[in-house]
């Protein structure tokens, strides 16, 4: 989200509780008085994501009639979200925009808004409310604070070493969560359910982890009650949401009628699957669309593969080629058909059994939702936190292919785009920076290396927080991702891309 989001020069025409009744009729907006909830939910990071889907489910909870589930946003990297929705009552627009038309819907599940830089203390103060049963999370896979190696805490994190600093008001994620959890037990309060919603393998148990552990160098007794008491459910989430431009709030506008300073614009499409794990309670989600399960684990593992990991190869293909947007690049027929194969053959093999799906078919409903055109998702937005995105989505598959005697030449051709990717020049000359945990270190990487494509590889394999021993082990995939980054250097990535696909399908193993 931008940081500069305009003040409005009318906040008479601004979207706002008493200006409800001011909307067209062909605007949808909460069935129920948004004045009258209260709130039950506390969520960290106010992002788009957020706001098209969690908020959504939750809308109609409440448009259902249990009035008890408002949600408390507060951002932690920035006061903007709160800017921009506190003088709105918490209401924004959402536009569902498919291939044909946008649907407008203005959402009042956002009770208030928040935000930690300007005042952590009133975060901490909503997730020990009693009426707090349950914290949600889309921060990001970096928000976690995480060794990327290992999934575990990263005990040296300057964040992490600021909220173990004695007497600190905790402004990370394990600080936040481990502080509230314990201002509860010390009050007497049940604890909150913790709900993750971020794009991690197993994310609610990757959660319990780093908690667990940062909780066990403040108090090892309070690590043992977190590790008992509270739950943190496993979450598959999906809903492609690009970020908002300025172009969709002037759209908006002139549809409502009055200012929206940050509507969010998202696909038709959504999925929710959510482990059954609560300690105090929960909406039901099940009854406006979400899948309540025993284990997540098949459809995550089924989206972080199928849709994530090729959203990765489009993102990063894309940039290199000079194609800005995901309609954009599977719209390329060369991409297209690098992506096909790259669900059959490297991809779906290592995908489980899903319940109630067929595999074949989720990838085909994909293809088509890459091809909206009017869903503008950057591919260079996209690209960003490679690092952190690439193991779970295309480095783990690949080992499980080899380590069972099949191929990951696609893999393999996607790792070697990344690794071009990192040069921050595309194959036009065109400068762009990349957003990632580890940008400074792989920047200097590219600069020291420049298009040596032995020495680049090299030294992008020994980055340990991506590259495990036992990838790194597999001396024909490393010798593959060598020759493709040479390819791509030498040749572009166009020519490259069309080498690869000249290439018959494996030999089956």
């Amino acid at each position: 989200m931008s940081s500069d989001i305009p003040p409005s020069a009318h906040p008479s025409r601004r979207l706002s509780r008493a200006t409800l009744g001011a909307l067209p009729s062909n605007v949808a907006r909460p069935a129920y008085d948004p004045a009258g909830v209260a709130p039950g939910i506390v969520h960290l990071g106010v992002g788009a994501f957020m706001r098209a889907h969690l908020s959504v489910y939750t809308d109609d909870i409440l448009a259902a009639g249990a009035r008890d589930w408002g949600i408390v946003g507060s951002d932690l990297m920035s006061a903007a979200p709160r800017h921009a929705l506190a003088p709105q009552d918490g209401l924004y627009t959402l536009v569902v925009r498919d291939a044909v038309a946008d649907r407008l819907r203005v959402v009042g599940s956002l009770h208030e808004v928040l935000a930690v830089p300007e005042d952590p203390a009133a975060t901490l103060d909503r997730m020990t409310d009693p009426r707090t049963r349950i914290v949600t999370l889309t921060v990001t896979e970096k928000g976690y604070c995480q060794d990327a190696a290992t999934g575990a805490l990263d005990e040296a994190h300057p964040a992490i070493v600021a909220d173990l600093q004695a007497g600190a008001l905790p402004r990370s994620v394990p600080g936040l969560l481990t502080e509230a959890i314990a201002r509860r037990r010390n009050c007497g309060l049940a604890p909150f359910t913790v709900l993750v919603c971020d794009n991690l393998s197993q994310n609610g148990t990757k959660a319990h982890g780093i908690v667990t552990r940062f909780a066990e160098l403040r108090d090892p007794s309070l690590a043992r009650y977190i590790a008992d008491a509270v739950r943190f459910p496993n979450t598959m989430v999906d809903r492609i949401t690009p970020a908002t431009r300025d172009e969709d709030r002037q759209a908006v506008a002139a549809a409502l009628g009055l200012e929206d300073a940050w509507p969010v614009v998202c696909e038709p499409f959504r999925q929710w699957v959510i482990e059954d794990r609560f300690t105090a309670g929960r909406p039901r989600w099940e009854d406006v669309g979400a899948t309540l399960v025993d284990d997540v684990m098949p459809f995550e593992i089924m989206k972080l593969r199928c849709l994530n990991g090729t959203h990765s190869a489009m993102a990063y293909l894309g940039v290199l080629i000079g194609l800005d947007t995901v309609a954009g690049a599977f719209g390329d027929p060369a991409i297209a058909q690098f992506i096909a194969r790259l669900w059959t053959e490297d991809l779906v093999p290592t995908v489980p059994p899903v319940p109630g799906t067929d595999i074949v078919r989720y990838t085909e409903q994909l293809a088509e939702r890459y091809r909206n055109p009017n869903i503008r998702h950057r591919t260079l937005q996209i690209a960003s936190d490679g690092s952190q995105k690439l193991p779970p989505r295309l480095l783990e598959p690949a080992l499980e292919r080899l380590h069972a005697g099949g191929s990951a030449r696609r893999i393999a051709f996607v790792v070697a785009a990344w690794m071009r990717f990192v040069l921050c020049v595309d194959d036009q000359g065109a400068a762009y920076e990349i957003s990632d945990p580890l940008a400074t270190r792989l920047a200097r990487i590219g600069r020291e290396c420049g298009r040596n494509a032995t020495q680049l590889a090299e030294a992008l394999f020994a980055v340990s927080d991506i590259f495990t021993p036992a990838l790194l082990a597999q001396a024909a995939f490393r010798a593959q991702v060598v020759k493709d980054l040479d390819h791509i250097l030498t040749e572009g990535t166009r020519q490259a891309l069309a080498a690869c696909l000249a290439e018959g399908p494996p030999a089956k193993s």
